[in-house]
């Protein structure tokens, strides 16, 4: 057993906390920069998660760590499209805020 295993409850509240703060932060800004940031927080609490319950389930095997890199790729990915996205929108309206981007409208 690890020492994780014993202690499962505090991973589980911080994974809780971020993703609160996260989904709070995503639904309640109108800034694109902090929206993404928010994203990143929520997934960075789905890694928490996944090795916590990795360690606390199966300790030898790393199941979840395995997840984990995945995830964590996937957020960079996402960060480097959508920073490149941002930089485009930036540089054609001048503004990051969401309520001014109106390019599907007629």
């Amino acid at each position: 057993m690890s020492q994780i295993a014993g202690n499962l409850e505090p991973y589980l509240v911080l994974s809780g906390m971020l993703f609160a703060i996260g989904s709070f932060g995503f639904l309640a800004r109108r800034n694109a920069i902090t929206m993404l940031m928010s994203i990143e927080l929520m997934l960075n609490a789905v890694n928490i998660n996944l090795m916590a319950f990795s360690d606390y389930l199966d300790g030898q095997l790393i199941r979840g760590q395995v997840f984990a890199i995945f995830v964590i790729t996937v957020a960079a990915a996402e960060a480097a499209v959508g920073l490149a996205i941002l930089l485009s929108l930036y540089r054609n309206r001048e503004t990051v805020d969401m309520e001014r981007f109106n390019l599907l409208r007629w």
